[in-house]
């Protein structure tokens, strides 16, 4: 054990990416805080967190995407990623704890875990994305033929939509 950080010094992954720094923090040569640990998976907190509480749940074994890990190995990550959300539930009192997978920047998939209160960066982002999502009818209507001709009228004839000179 290795304080304040714990340090799982498992046997060596067969496909350890030695430049992945969560294969470094599964294999001990990376510190971090260690939250939770099951057979093949562990949560630590974010070292850039978005939030008090913010954790990462990682599998033992790098794999880049989530569905790319066995059956067992994907429930184990999310077994751990449900007990450790309950555990920032019960500390943090967040109105829910935002998840979502990752594995682009680190090619190593990772759970985000994020204690999430209405208003926060985190729900703001969220909204947002979830906004686009509903107005995509409304963006696409903007691309309809007879939208654009008018839209160009309007601009050429230099008048708002009320008739007022702009």
């Amino acid at each position: 054990m290795c304080y304040p950080f714990r340090c799982y010094w498992g046997e060596p992954m067969s496909d350890e990416k030695p430049d992945c720094v969560f294969c470094r923090i599964v294999s001990g040569g990376e510190p971090a805080q260690v939250i939770l640990e099951n057979e093949h998976a562990l949560s630590i907190l974010d070292i850039n967190p978005l939030a008090q509480g913010h954790c990462l749940v990682i599998p033992k074994r790098h794999v880049p995407w989530w569905h790319q890990l066995t059956a067992q190995e994907n429930a184990s990550l999310f077994t751990l990623a449900r007990a450790t959300s309950k555990r920032i539930m019960k500390v943090f009192a967040p109105e829910f704890v935002t998840m979502y997978a990752r594995g682009r920047r680190i090619a190593h998939t990772h759970i985000f875990l994020i204690p999430t209160f209405k208003g926060d960066p985190t729900d703001r982002h969220f909204n947002a994305l979830e906004g686009f999502q509903e107005q995509a009818a409304t963006l696409a209507g903007l691309r309809d033929r007879g939208v654009l001709v008018l839209t160009a009228d309007l601009l050429r004839k230099g008048k708002g939509k009320k008739g007022r000179d702009s």
